[in-house]
Formats: C-alpha cells, structure tokens, sequence
C-alpha cells in the first residue's frame, strides 16, 4: 500500500473530469455547426469530410464520456480505500491513476486534433 495526498488525486480527477466537460460542450457545438455547413452546397469531396468529421464528432463524445466515468469511478475507489485502509491506497489504485492520467492525455491530444481538422474544414467550406 501506498501513502498519498489524497486531495491531489482527487483534485487531478476533478480537473480531469471538468476539462472533459468542456470539450464535450464544445464537440456538441461543433457537431451543430457541421449539421448547419452541411446544409449548403458542398463538393463531394466536402460531403465525405461532413461524414467523417460527423463520425469522429459522434465517436469523440462516446470516448468523453467512457473516460469521464472511468475517472469518476476511480475517484469514488480511492475515497474508499482512503477510509478503509487508513488513508492509504493499494498499489492497483495509485496504478490505475496513472494510466488515467495517461488516457486523459492521449485523449485530449486526438480532440485537439480534431478541433484542428474541423476548425480547417470550416475554413475551405465557407
């Protein structure tokens, strides 16, 4: 078992959680403004980047979310092991903690790619 600031892990799952909440709103903005640049006459090339980019708006959000529970779950583990052993965390749980940290990263660096590729798109669809 391991010792840990527990209000730091907590503090790190909550800023997590709300980074993932603001990319959510954001996608689900963005998501509507692709339905609206869909409307107006667009190549064939346009429309297959309207589906793809509709794809990946649908499929980013499911992966929000997924993420957003996994962390949420995480929280409510260790506040449990925090109560149950002491104030300490079992060795799974400060691992598991770092393989979320790990997922938020890697998560947050595809939708900042998306957010790219859409912000691109809407600049040669107009």
């Amino acid at each position: 078992m391991v010792q840990v600031e527990i209000a730091q892990l907590a503090g790190e799952c909550n800023a997590w959680r709300e980074s993932l909440r603001q990319y959510r709103e954001e996608f689900t903005q963005d998501k509507a403004k692709l339905q609206q640049a869909a409307s107006q006459p667009l190549s064939k090339e346009l429309l297959q980047e309207v589906e793809h980019l509709h794809n990946q708006f649908h499929i980013q959000l499911i992966n929000i979310h997924d993420l957003k529970q996994a962390i949420k779950n995480h929280d409510r583990k260790m506040n449990f092991e925090m109560q149950v052993n002491n104030g300490q965390l079992n060795d799974e749980t400060v691992a598991e903690h770092e393989s979320l940290f790990d997922q938020h990263q890697h998560l947050e660096q595809t939708l900042r790619d998306l957010r790219q590729e859409f912000d691109d798109f809407l600049g040669r669809s107009q």
